[in-house]
């Protein structure tokens, strides 16, 4: 455990005690340097040459034109803030055009949204536990859901990786008691897709209701992008409840949950995230809807999007990367260790291409990783530029293959 200084009661050598009242955090940067794990922020200009796979803009609608236009006319009309919480002032006739359009896209019956995909998950996990109840969580949730699990009234069972058998076992432990099943549809990490119509018919065997992140499958996977939940058959479903992120496939900001009406219905009245947030600012509010009316007219952009994914996997492993096989749009392509890494997508960068780096203690395998998003408006020349740099980099031990954990 690291030792933290004494907080000063009273001024030592003359200097001021309120100088040192957050001399520990000074403490924990020199040990978040020692272990390498130093955050900086990067600021991008407008406009720059680097090709970006680092981003989540899977289907490429962020700077598409009638998406841009669309949001700047929202602020135009409606100002440039929600100006309260959606319960006072910050419900807009937008929003709730988009929440009635988001549920009958995705297939659900009602929708509500959030600042943000983070809020919406904490919503869903807090307002839809009770103090005696049970959440079971996978072990690669997403850090939000983990947030979510913390802050809610119910006890917390997290459980192996996609492993329904470990579901049932753990629910039929806890027989009777209130319980949510918490999943990614999509894993960010390594891109895998959750097996939900398994833990589908584990919840319904002990009675409890599935929560599902689909921020990355949202406008990537099921019929014309209509999200993972869509295309397991689980969409507006009574005992299914959806969240999602509305700055990845729509190119937005925002989040939401999408789910039966009696449970939108509880989420105003309960979810804290929701009743003392300010609401989503307009411009955010149209630019998502235009992207999910663009998604709806445009249905070969979530083909694109998987087809990118799939070239990107067959060009790494056929070169001798070890690269995770894609289930919708985050290739993901295993590195020697967390420094090599770190230098390895710096390289990357140096030469042109952004890419994403995972590595411990963000990733609970142990395992390192760049992670490339693939998008549905790469060209063919785009992606063999994209390969051609991550293999022109790539560090010893990458190639031909790196199985061991960091």
């Amino acid at each position: 455990m690291p030792s933290y200084p004494e907080h000063p009661s009273a001024p030592r050598g003359g200097r001021d005690p309120r100088e040192a009242a957050f001399d520990w955090t000074d403490t924990a940067a020199r040990q978040r340097a020692r272990a390498g794990l130093v955050r900086t922020l990067r600021p991008r200009a407008a406009e720059s040459g680097l090709l970006d796979l680092a981003g989540n803009d899977y289907l490429g609608l962020t700077r598409r034109p009638e998406i841009t236009e669309a949001a700047a006319g929202a602020a135009r009309r409606w100002g440039a803030g929600a100006t309260g919480s959606r319960l006072v002032t910050g419900s807009t006739r937008l929003h709730e055009t988009l929440e009635r359009e988001l549920a009958a896209f995705g297939g659900f019956e009602a929708a509500l949204v959030f600042s943000s995909g983070y809020t919406a998950n904490l919503a869903a996990l807090t307002a839809l536990s009770v103090r005696d109840g049970l959440i079971v969580s996978d072990a690669a949730n997403h850090a939000s859901l983990v947030d979510g699990c913390r802050l809610a009234r119910a006890e917390t069972a997290v459980v192996p990786h996609a492993d329904p058998e470990a579901v049932a076992k753990t629910l039929g432990a806890h027989p009777g008691r209130p319980a949510l099943v918490v999943s990614d549809s999509v894993f960010s990490v390594d891109g895998d897709r959750a097996p939900l119509g398994a833990l589908a018919e584990v919840c319904r065997a002990h009675g409890a209701g599935l929560v599902v992140d689909d921020a990355h499958g949202f406008g990537v996977l099921g019929e014309g992008g209509r999200g993972a939940l869509h295309a397991a058959g689980l969409a507006g479903a009574p005992d299914v409840v959806a969240t999602l992120t509305l700055s990845k496939s729509l190119g937005s900001q925002g989040g939401a949950v999408l789910g039966p009406a009696r449970v939108i219905e509880h989420l105003v009245n309960a979810a804290r995230t929701f009743i003392f947030d300010t609401g989503l600012a307009p411009a955010a509010v149209g630019g998502a809807l235009a992207s999910l009316r663009l998604i709806a007219a445009e249905p070969e952009l979530a083909a694109r999007a998987r087809e990118v994914a799939a070239r990107l996997h067959a060009l790494f492993t056929g070169a001798g990367l070890t690269a995770a096989r894609p289930d919708a749009a985050v290739v993901s392509v295993r590195a020697p260790g967390p420094q090599q890494a770190l230098a390895w997508a710096a390289d990357c960068r140096e030469r042109g291409l952004g890419v994403g780096c995972f590595r411990p203690p963000s990733v609970p395998d142990g395992i390192s990783r760049l992670r490339l998003t693939a998008r549905a408006d790469l060209t063919d020349a785009q992606i063999e530029r994209a390969v051609g740099i991550v293999l022109e980099t790539a560090p010893e031990g990458a190639v031909d293959g790196v199985r061991d954990r960091d």
